[in-house]
């Protein structure tokens, strides 16, 4: 029978893998917005009103003599012919507004083509820019052209990202191998807990292939999530399991079974808190940000299946030859005893360095993302880094101001010309700049009851404070309702509501966490402290960012630009799956310890047992997890590299400083209050509960009754 399962699994994950790898083309592309936010809105107005919207399309134009006056011409018939490609909705530029200065450089030697393409990020990304970018990256006797755009840009990340990714996929398994072959020293082991990871991951695509089949739109990102969390949840399972069928091989016969019984439980205890810890990513309203859940249940699911279902039948195959002498349980017992033996001294130095290395976190700001997300040698990055040194003024990057139905502008626009960092506003009423009228209107502003404003920030505000921009220009009282959209006004409605539903989602996620681990320990302490841990855990990745990508420290080392904010949703990403993987170690731990004391019903020497059992099993899992999320940190995107730095850190900060430091430091202080609960709740988790044991006797139980 088991050797059927094996041969079964191994085809399922050959399967799943074939069927998993068609969803690649499937899953969506997504941009920052926010459904139904005033930009979204003006965004839909502007294109049923005016035909057009905010450019996500920009040519940017040298002159090959000098002057873009001399090649009018040429730029004329170059803005008719991108208006004129299919996909192309609109299209102006500095020869067809009338030589606008906000489209020229400050030296004569640049202008822009600016073009609104309508549609989807797929439509897009995937179907118009794939042809247009290459068709307009030209040079000729008159002119050199390079196409860009905030499409373009997330385009480009997304093929780095993909680049990255495999790169780094190649570098993970090897490693990885090599780290379970020392950690076992039996290949076998290592590569049968490589291939569970493995089977995590073909199992996770093939089940988000179905959840794409069934009509959820999910972020291509969602792949790459797979991909991490597949090889390190399923070695962590894997690891744990073998860690334990070792244990009871010395037992006699049975010792897979005994090892499903209980190491089975704990595995399923750390995928609900992993589950749930990503699940409640559910609760942003963002495409980008749910499908981040999709992958992660998806990952859990295939992940405990691996475990539970696949390993026990390899195990069975495998006997001894997975068996060999504990390398590590000597040390970290000899750890916890000390840290049992002095709880204050130790916890105190722990908790000091914790607190160190998360301080940068009380700085952090955020921030919305552009093209410096990419390399410097990026051909988009290039073009931006231009514009930047060039022009003063961002009118691809404008503030869209509509109104479906109003009347006379002049003295509002005029207002919003006043804004701090507004370059000029142009309405059908002339164009304003510090409040007086320059101009009359180049362009259509005016359609019926319809109209418009364009407000041209200045590229220092919005460097600067883009979204205090956004916000001072809705503050200004308009004679009829408006809505205020535009590149900045939709980054700035995503970072708002996802920065909104940030105490949503924590208070959630320890909420169901804490149930989870309430389930399996009986305890109001223990799911408390581990809160508690796991707060500091996620300082350390918080500061770690904050330090590095927010501050520029290590930024040459790394190959990125500071820009001085972060951009949320990566960061929010990185809590749900630390929280859950700090939990997945909590619960290693705890499950020790508690079998531990309800075995022998002694609170301190149950500490050291535990955590000598358990500790080399999160050393392990913890270093494989670590390098998986470090070779992230060799990608070019600044979002991958977040990615890599931050967990990787958070990983090895809560497997020494917290699990092997400050936990045991603050069970020996807590004592039997460690397993504390009202009667009430005693008497419901006998019923309902949980545990890692077989069923055994548990004075523990009778400790706690005693004083009830």
């Amino acid at each position: 029978m088991a050797r059927w399962i094996v041969v079964v699994s191994a085809f399922v994950t050959v399967l799943a893998g074939v069927f998993g790898a068609g969803v690649i083309e499937r899953l969506s592309l997504n941009r920052f917005e926010a459904p139904g936010a005033d930009s979204v809105l003006a965004r839909q107005a502007l294109a049923e009103h005016f035909g057009t919207g905010s450019p996500n399309v920009a040519l940017l134009v040298t002159a090959r003599g000098g002057d873009v006056d001399a090649i009018a011409a040429a730029g004329t018939r170059l803005t008719e012919e991108l208006r004129a490609f299919e996909g192309v909705g609109d299209a102006w530029s500095y020869w067809t507004r009338g030589n606008a200065e906000t489209l020229r450089s400050a030296d004569g030697r640049q202008a822009l083509v600016l073009a609104w393409l309508p549609g989807s990020a797929d439509e897009v990304r995937r179907g118009v820019l794939p042809q247009l970018t290459p068709a307009f990256t030209r040079e000729d006797a008159e002119l050199a052209v390079v196409v860009g755009g905030g499409d373009e840009v997330f385009r480009q990340v997304m093929q780095q990202a993909r680049r990255d990714f495999l790169r780094a996929e190649l570098v993970i398994l090897p490693l990885v191998v090599l780290m379970l072959w020392w950690v076992y020293r039996r290949i076998a082991a290592a590569l049968v807990t490589l291939g569970i990871g493995l089977f995590a991951v073909a199992g996770s695509l093939a089940l988000l292939r179905l959840v794409v089949a069934a009509g959820v739109d999910v972020s291509t990102f969602a792949s790459n999530i797979a991909l991490v969390m597949g090889i390190g949840l399923g070695v962590d399972y894997g690891l744990f399991m073998i860690f334990r069928y070792r244990e009871e091989l010395p037992h006699g016969p049975g010792a897979v079974a005994r090892t499903v019984r209980s190491a089975g439980r704990t595995v399923l205890f750390s995928g609900a808190t992993v589950a749930a810890s990503v699940a409640v990513l559910f609760a942003f309203p963002f495409p980008f940000l749910s499908s981040f859940a999709w992958a992660g249940l998806a990952v859990v699911l295939a992940a405990v299946v691996g475990a539970v279902v696949v390993l026990p039948a390899a195990l069975v195959l495998l006997g001894r030859r997975v068996d060999a002498p504990p390398r590590a349980e000597r040390f970290w017992g000899g750890v916890a005893a000390r840290v049992v033996r002095r709880p204050v001294r130790y916890g105190g130095v722990a908790l000091a360095l914790l607190v160190l290395l998360g301080a940068p976190v009380l700085g952090i700001r955020f921030g919305l993302p552009d093209d410096r997300v990419l390399p410097a040698s990026a051909p988009v990055r290039q073009m931006y880094d231009q514009i930047r040194a060039g022009f003063d003024q961002e009118e691809a990057d404008a503030v869209q101001v509509v109104a479906v139905s109003g009347g006379p502008v002049g003295d509002y626009a005029a207002a919003l010309s006043r804004v701090e960092g507004v370059v000029r506003v142009d309405s059908a009423d002339g164009s304003y700049v510090d409040g007086r009228r320059t101009a009359s209107a180049s362009g259509v502003f005016r359609n019926g009851t319809a109209t418009r404003l364009v407000v041209v920030p200045s590229s220092e505000r919005l460097e600067r404070d883009a979204v205090g921009l956004v916000r001072e220009l809705r503050a200004v009282p308009a004679p009829f309702p408006v809505l205020v959209g535009g590149y900045p006004a939709d980054l700035t409605d995503y970072r708002d509501g996802v920065t909104r539903r940030l105490p949503l989602v924590a208070g959630l996620i320890v909420a169901v966490t804490f149930l989870v681990l309430f389930l399996m320990t009986g305890s109001l302490v223990a799911p408390l402290k581990a809160a508690v841990l796991n707060a500091l855990s996620l300082s350390v990745m918080f500061g770690a960012l904050v330090f590095v990508f927010q501050q520029g420290h290590f930024s040459d080392l790394l190959g990125f630009t500071p820009t001085g904010s972060i951009e949320p949703s990566v960061p929010i990403l990185m809590f749900c799956v630390a929280y859950g993987l700090s939990m997945d170690y909590e619960v290693f731990l705890l499950a020790r310890i508690k079998e531990s004391y309800d075995r022998t019903g002694d609170p301190v020497g149950s500490i050291p047992a535990g955590i000598a059992r358990s500790a080399p099993l999160v050393t392990a899992a913890a270093a494989v997890m670590a390098v998986s999320f470090a070779a992230y940190a060799t990608g070019r995107v600044v979002f991958l590299q977040q990615l890599g730095i931050g967990m990787a850190l958070a990983v090895i900060a809560d497997a020494t400083l917290i699990r092997g430091l400050l936990a045991p430091a603050l069970m020996r202080l807590a004592g039997h209050a460690n397993w504390w609960a009202p009667a009430p709740l005693r008497r419901l988790h006998r019923r309902i509960g949980l545990t890692e044991g077989d069923g055994a006797a548990r004075p523990a139980l009778v400790v706690q009754n005693a004083g009830s």
